[in-house]
């Protein structure tokens, strides 16, 4: 699972074992370790949740949490929906986008392993 934060913009990228591991148990984190010790360390989390209709974030000072309604949890595996997007407001005034993608293989450079990633739908790598 990867994170980008650029602002007020939030967006996680699975590949198709997270994404499978999602449906099955309807979480998903990992970790980010700046030194020993639990306050030296960042979790960010997807997790399924009853009774939302849309991405929803919660932070609490060590560990970001996405929401995603359980029922499009259950079912994104096997659609061709890339992802999920919603417009969170958490001030008046102040929005958080919140993106949740599948992770294709070949749209960058990296030189990370990406043979769990879903297949490019371009095709072109």
């Amino acid at each position: 699972m990867k994170i980008r934060i650029k602002g007020n913009s939030v967006r996680f990228r699975l590949t198709q074992s997270e994404v499978r591991t999602l449906a099955a148990s309807g979480y998903l984190a990992e970790e980010t370790h700046f030194g020993p010790g639990e306050a030296q360390t960042l979790v960010y989390a997807l997790q399924s949740k009853e009774g939302i209709n849309n991405l929803q974030a919660a932070f609490d000072g060590q560990k970001i949490t996405l929401y995603i309604p359980s029922t499009a949890a259950q079912t994104w595996y096997g659609e061709e929906r890339v992802g999920f997007e919603n417009e969170m407001e958490v001030a008046p005034g102040i929005s958080l986008h919140l993106l949740l993608e599948k992770d294709f293989a070949c749209l960058d450079n990296a030189r990370e392993d990406q043979s769990d990633n879903f297949p490019n739908p371009n095709a072109a790598c």
